[in-house]
């Protein structure tokens, strides 16, 4: 086994019921702005979850909650038994975004430096990592996201696919325990969706524990355990995704399916059955025609002539 798969695999021994990440009755607002109201969600060990929900609904929000970015008012905030609203000092913050992976919509990539060095800069520096191992996983990850010609490369010369799949080796190179995924796909072109897809998806595959926010409907479908559904700063359903994508037990969560589904390709015949049209009434019948005058019928024997 090498050294990236021993870190994407699950912990042994790791107790599957205890939630690697809790929010409890997590309040925030800016100023009069109240983001959130009262947010709980669970995320266990191996877990793939996703956040949806119109814009605006409090989503990436509650991402840069996990990680420590923002400070709710209110409620708790647990990452792997750490609590998360307690932390003070900036090096206790470190200490948490180095079991915290996130990959933003913006690929925040060092311009100046190579791809290999955007790869190597944390882990060497922050955690102290030895440079030949540092550069020997990050080659690794590399040849994991299909990248293995561009180490050399700088983020300039790189498609916004091609950058976005940086950006997640590079979060995998510090070896998170947790990766958030924050809207990656939106800025990219529709040619070089699928390539990020593909890199997350086989993540998923892999045991590695991931919040995502997505507007990828089809896509949480098919790699989620659990989906939550967020409307002005507020949860309104969860369930796993069959549950949510199937048989959505409130009518705000039908609603916005059926107009987000309607913007991507179909999705499973399983999920489907909910979302299906109701059938337009059938037109009504013509009025028979007047009896035919010898025009007419000249015209009808005319028409049924080869051309």
């Amino acid at each position: 086994m090498n050294a990236t798969e021993s870190f994407l695999r699950r912990e042994p021994g790791a107790t599957e019921a205890a939630p690697l990440v809790r929010l409890q009755d997590v309040h925030l607002r800016f100023g009069a702005n109240e983001v959130l109201k009262g947010i709980d969600l669970e995320v266990k060990r191996g877990e793939a979850v996703t956040i949806i929900g119109p814009s605006g609904s409090g989503k990436s929000t509650i991402l840069r909650c996990i990680t420590g970015l923002l400070r709710p008012q209110q409620g708790h905030i647990g990452v792997g038994g750490t609590a998360v609203e307690s932390l003070r000092g900036e090096d206790e913050l470190i200490a948490l975004r180095k079991r915290v992976g996130f990959v933003f919509q913006q690929y925040n990539l060092f311009p100046h430096l190579t791809v290999l060095e955007n790869l190597v800069i944390a882990p060497t520096r922050v955690i102290g990592r030895p440079r030949a191992d540092a550069e020997r996983e990050a080659h690794a990850l590399l040849a994991r996201v299909r990248l293995a010609d561009k180490a050399r490369a700088y983020p300039g010369e790189l498609s916004g696919g091609q950058q976005q799949r940086v950006a997640i080796a590079r979060a995998l190179a510090m070896r998170p325990e947790l990766i958030l995924f924050d809207e990656v796909t939106s800025a990219l072109d529709p040619e070089t969706v699928g390539e990020v897809l593909t890199v997350i998806r086989e993540l998923v595959e892999d045991g590695m524990t991931c919040v995502l926010v997505t507007h990828e409907m089809r896509f949480a479908a098919e790699i989620s355990d659990h989906i939550y559904f967020t409307e002005a700063g507020r949860i309104v359903e969860h369930g796993p995704a069959a549950q949510i994508f199937g048989q959505p037990t409130q009518e705000r969560t039908r609603a916005f399916l059926r107009r987000a589904l309607g913007a991507v390709p179909r999705l499973p015949p399983e999920f489907d059955a909910a979302f299906a049209p109701v059938p337009a009434a059938a037109p009504a019948a013509p009025a028979a025609p007047a009896a035919s005058t010898g025009s007419t019928a000249s015209t009808a024997s005319t028409a049924s002539l080869p051309r």
